[in-house]
């Protein structure tokens, strides 16, 4: 059973930050020399510096680092030790896992695509069997009970199916009156007003990323309900260079999407998050899932109320 300690998990990983900073001379006496692995070092993100690159790489499920992404969006979601949280769209689970290790809570690593058999012999190699519970599910059709968690995080995944404007009621319903909901990923820095540029058209139409908005258009979205106050929707800081840094190293064969990216800049293209909060005197509707089934013969035509044969 994993012992949850916060604080060394942080200690270890700003000792092996300052190893790496200081040339392994000042952290080396505190962690023994070592040669650190280049891969994924962000100052931005110092709790992911303690995760191997081989093991980010091997959980590896789509077009961003989630363990970047759930550490900015975790900087804004108020998490506690034995919370119950819902990671919608987890893909292999690496969000889900880190969420464990690095704040204790209880997670339900939640995906369609990918298997959660796989998913769980990473979550129990990483020793978190105990909080990490992986489920095959649409997101559309989530099988827990209302207001079960105490938030919902989605990396870098909700764009595909949050776009819908009824989708956030459906949502919402799983989350506790005052709990938040959270989402980070990829997106735009400002909305496409008019003809798309030209840098972008061949990855818009490669990629099929029509879905992607910018946080003002995503806090529009959910405001526009009133289900959610907005805690808060932003960009962040050369978001599209971590972008490019990731590209090149897990996919150095896309060119297509390096490329606009290169020549892009921010323009367009980084990464955002958005966190809201359910407002407990908002009542949401249950979703319709079935229509009873009734059926009562009735007669067909006019004339057959004289006995005639209906035709």
């Amino acid at each position: 059973m994993l012992y949850y300690c916060p604080f060394f998990s942080l200690l270890l990983s700003f000792l092996s930050w300052r190893s790496w900073r200081l040339g392994g001379s000042l952290g080396s006496k505190f962690i023994g020399c070592i040669t650190v692995d280049q891969r994924f070092i962000s100052e931005r993100f110092p709790r992911t510096f303690g995760y191997h690159p081989e093991w980010i790489l091997a959980s590896v499920s789509g077009g961003a680092n989630s363990l970047w992404l759930t550490e900015w969006l975790a900087e804004a979601l108020e998490l506690q030790p034995g919370m119950r949280v819902l990671d919608l769209g987890c893909g292999r689970a690496a969000s889900s896992i880190f969420l464990r290790r690095e704040f204790g809570v209880q997670v339900w690593a939640t995906d369609l695509w990918f298997n959660p058999s796989e998913n769980f012999q990473r979550i129990r190699d990483a020793g978190v069997e105990d909080g990490v519970f992986p489920i095959r599910a649409d997101a559309r059709s989530l099988p827990f009970a209302a207001e079960f968690f105490d938030a919902i995080v989605s990396i870098d995944s909700f764009p595909y199916y949050g776009t819908d404007d009824l989708y956030l009621n459906t949502l919402a319903r799983f989350v506790k009156p005052g709990g938040l909901v959270g989402i980070a990923g990829a997106g735009f820095m400002q909305e496409i007003e008019g003809p798309v540029p030209e840098h972008l058209r061949e990855w818009l139409a490669q990629d099929c990323a029509w879905c992607l908005h910018s946080a003002g258009w995503w806090r529009r979205h959910w405001e526009q309900t009133g289900i959610l106050d907005i805690q808060l929707a932003d960009t962040l800081p050369d978001g599209w260079k971590l972008w490019l840094d990731w590209h090149q190293t897990i996919c150095p064969d896309n060119k297509v999407e390096i490329q606009t990216l290169e020549t892009d800049r921010g323009r367009y293209l980084g990464y955002l998050r958005l966190v809201g909060r359910r407002r407990a005197d908002v009542k949401l509707d249950e979703p319709i899932v079935s229509i009873p089934a009734q059926y009562t013969k009735k007669p067909l035509r006019r004339d057959s109320e004289r006995g005639d044969i209906a035709r």
